[in-house]
């Protein structure tokens, strides 16, 4: 259920520069497992050749609503019939309009009239057509219909000018389809991510913090997302991109991630403390840089708050899942960490394979045992986390108990 492995998907492309974009999008695609067909307008074809699609894709293009090479010439019927969804990318103003008026006067109309699967569209156009009062009624009804609307991006467009109406980037476009596949376990519920490291000053321009990268902790909050939840993410200092949908709160410091939390928590159902946070901070942080001598330097620390604990002790806690780094004894120290703060879903690893990588290995400990995760791809991992989070969260009782796939 990870990936886009095996999903049948319908590429159409408008006429619009963003279709130069189309080309990255159907190699990511295909590189992530999923089986593309492209259908093109004719205006799409002046932007970008369907020769160049059809070598990406490894299938013929079809542009033309009289190809007799589909089965019994009709193809605005057969390709959606084998689709899992189409994606129209980039969707300009005018197809937009087709859509919401049921036009098909082209294949891609026609097909998007007579589907038999979902249907996303990556909105690309002139930021002042994006915002005339047409083009929002068309994008209103779209989405009243059940037409899921991918973006549009503010920034700088290809006219010069500057503004809402550029195309999503493809990888941003291939994620979105990634989270569309997901199963939403999770649906409705709120979910507050703690990530990255913590940064404890010690003068303006040093301090004590640590090597976590943040990785596997946006990893969870894209995959809490991806199962249906509402998400926010509080994370201390990184140099990732955030999940676009997760409202994100940037902190810096253990006490400073401590005061953003509480301040998330009321309406939380579940709490996922994934921050490595610092254990102590210096007790009197220089005001200004401290200068090099060359004697030794002493540093009085003072602890910082257990932020987990913090959660998991309030009287009416959210469900509560704790992240453990350990060096040796990974089963006894990360099980004892988890009776010890009263969790009832822990997920630990090695620091070894934990920090910085884009990969790792995960075991995840609850009441009813050990269940250790191979090594994958962090979001692989994260997916597998969640869902096995949501077994507990909400168990299935012709399922049994949750158990990560």
């Amino acid at each position: 259920m990870d990936g886009l492995a095996d999903k049948r998907l319908l590429l159409g492309i408008t006429g619009g520069i963003a279709a130069y974009k189309a080309a990255e999008l159907a190699r990511l695609l295909a590189k992530r497992g999923a089986q593309v067909r492209v259908v093109m307008t004719q205006a799409a074809c002046r932007f970008i050749a369907p020769a160049t699609l059809q070598a990406l894709s490894g299938k013929p293009v079809l542009t033309d609503l009289w190809d007799e090479r589909a089965d019994g010439g009709m193809a605005h019927i057969e390709l959606t019939r084998e689709a899992d969804a189409v994606l129209i990318a980039p969707a300009s103003a005018d197809f937009i309009s087709k859509l919401a008026t049921g036009a098909a006067d082209d294949l891609l109309s026609a097909l998007c009239l007579a589907r038999a699967c979902p249907l996303l569209i990556a909105p690309a156009m002139n930021r002042q057509m994006w915002h005339n009062p047409a083009t929002q009624r068309n994008a209103a009804l779209l989405v009243q219909d059940g037409i899921i609307l991918l973006g549009p991006a503010s920034g700088e467009q290809a006219c010069g000018e500057e503004g809402m109406g550029r195309m999503l980037e493809a990888e941003a476009l291939a994620d979105e389809l990634e989270g569309f596949f997901q199963p939403k376990p999770l649906s409705g519920a709120r979910v507050l991510v703690t990530a990255g490291p913590t940064f404890e000053a010690i003068d303006p321009v040093r301090g004590i913090t640590n090597p976590s990268s943040g990785k596997m902790g946006y990893a969870v909050a894209r995959a809490a997302w991806e199962a249906g939840a509402e998400v926010t993410l509080v994370s201390g200092p990184t140099c990732l991109a955030p999940p676009p949908h997760a409202r994100l709160i940037r902190v810096t410091g253990a006490r400073e991630m401590l005061e953003a939390v509480n301040g998330a928590l009321d309406g939380a159902d579940i709490f996922i403390g994934v921050a490595a946070v610092a254990d102590y901070h210096p007790l009197h942080p220089n005001e200004q840089k401290i200068k090099k001598g060359e004697g030794t330097l002493t540093l009085e620390l003072a602890p910082n708050p257990d932020i987990l604990a913090a959660v998991a002790g309030r009287p009416n806690p959210p469900f509560c899942v704790g992240f453990a780094a350990e060096s040796e004894n990974l089963y006894q120290f990360a099980e004892l960490k988890r009776q010890r703060k009263k969790l009832p879903l822990l997920a630990a690893n090695r620091v070894q394979d934990a920090l910085g990588g884009n990969e790792s290995e995960l075991v995840l400990f609850d009441d009813a045992g050990a269940h250790p995760l191979p090594r994958a791809a962090k979001i692989v991992l994260a997916r597998q986390l969640i869902r096995h989070l949501a077994g507990l969260y909400r168990p299935d009782p012709a399922a049994g108990r949750g158990t990560p796939d």
